[in-house]
């Protein structure tokens, strides 16, 4: 059962992907673990600059022989007007003071333009280098990106958080589907509905895809155990993208206060808020989110307030301060560990063949 279409296409062992959590997360050794023990380990390159991919898969490489990936996020057209920015930019001033961050510090904003051009040199980056499978988040990429990967013999994997998205997602001429149950951590996929409207549980999910499409299903969305592996797969999945469970890992690049705010966490704790980037997400709620929440519908769209509260988080993580961070995280936490990859991967094999 632990050996499919999926396993072969992506030449693992086992059906369990690391989850391409971006930010710093998915550091070199924690891609370079999850490929060593068997699953694909995945880099999360969406804020990541085409020189930083390059060296982050050269390294990589070093340190692993078998498969790994890279997600990119699909830029989208986006608009502002400078008093939304200027009305945000208000919203935030007192944060900036509690953080004692210098009031006139200028913030780049990037243009569509901007994000475009990087999007297709990150490609180009990924060609060069060989990576053997690339997916997106936040929509379809073109044609002829899709076309030019396939091309190079990459595989390519596309997001989705309903049936309708993952049908475009298989007209598209992508080879797998990650389904993105309402459950999972940090951003939401949806590229089709408003997210209000896309957040079906993954138990629920599952199985509807597998219906409406032949492409390989993979799941993600609270899934931490062998448990939750085997019962995606009786579901119909080939395979689980786990995002928290990775991200409490030794090797993982997040900052410890953050794996300390996730491992002490409850179920009901995590809340959808577009408060830190403009787009929604799952994590934690905290004095930020909490004291942000009313003013939500004001904010500027991703990648807008992404960047106007970069500066927040930065200086955040630097003071060990968990009010003014964005603690992505699945609906899970209860059964999150500080631990290694390695033993991560024992447990669920060893849970797995259990309930086999």
């Amino acid at each position: 059962m632990l050996k499919n279409k999926m396993t072969k296409l992506l030449k693992i062992e086992y059906p369990i992907i690391q989850a391409p959590m971006a930010g710093g997360i998915t550091t070199s050794k924690l891609v370079g673990e999850v490929s060593n023990a068997g699953g694909l380990g995945m880099i999360g390159a969406g804020y990541m600059t085409p020189t930083q991919i390059r060296e982050q898969i050269k390294e990589i490489k070093q340190l692993t022989k078998s498969p790994f990936g890279i997600n990119l996020f699909v830029p989208n057209e986006f608009a502002y007007t400078d008093s939304e920015v200027k009305s945000a930019t208000q919203l935030l001033q007192p944060f900036r003071q509690h953080l004692q961050l210098h009031q006139d510090q200028h913030i780049d904003i990037p243009t569509c333009n901007q994000l475009f051009d990087t999007f297709d040199e990150q490609i180009n980056v990924i060609i060069e280098e060989r990576v053997p499978i690339c997916s997106f988040t936040f929509g379809i990429p073109s044609q002829k990106v899709i076309a030019e990967l396939k091309q190079h013999n990459i595989l390519v994997i596309g997001t989705a958080t309903t049936v309708e998205e993952a049908i475009e997602v298989e007209k598209s001429g992508m080879d797998i589907v990650v389904v993105q149950g309402s459950e999972a951590g940090g951003h939401r996929g949806n590229f089709i509905r408003e997210s209000d409207v896309s957040l079906i549980g993954l138990m629920s999910l599952i199985p509807q895809v597998v219906d409406h499409v032949s492409i390989p299903v993979i799941a993600a969305g609270g899934i931490m155990d062998g448990r939750g592996l085997m019962a995606s797969l009786c579901l119909g999945a080939m395979g689980v993208q786990m995002g928290t469970a990775f991200l409490t890992c030794i090797e993982s690049g997040a900052h410890q206060v953050y794996k300390e705010a996730i491992i002490h966490a409850r179920e009901d704790q995590t809340v959808l808020t577009r408060a830190f980037s403009g787009k929604w997400a799952r994590g934690i709620k905290n004095k930020f989110i909490e004291e942000m929440e009313q003013h939500e519908d004001l904010l500027p769209d991703f990648p807008v307030q992404n960047a106007l509260t970069q500066p927040l988080r930065k200086a955040s993580t630097s003071q060990h301060n968990t009010d003014y961070l964005s603690l992505w995280s699945g609906q899970s936490p209860r059964l999150a560990k500080h631990q290694s990859v390695k033993m991560l991967f024992h447990t669920i094999l060893t849970e797995a063949k259990i309930i086999l």
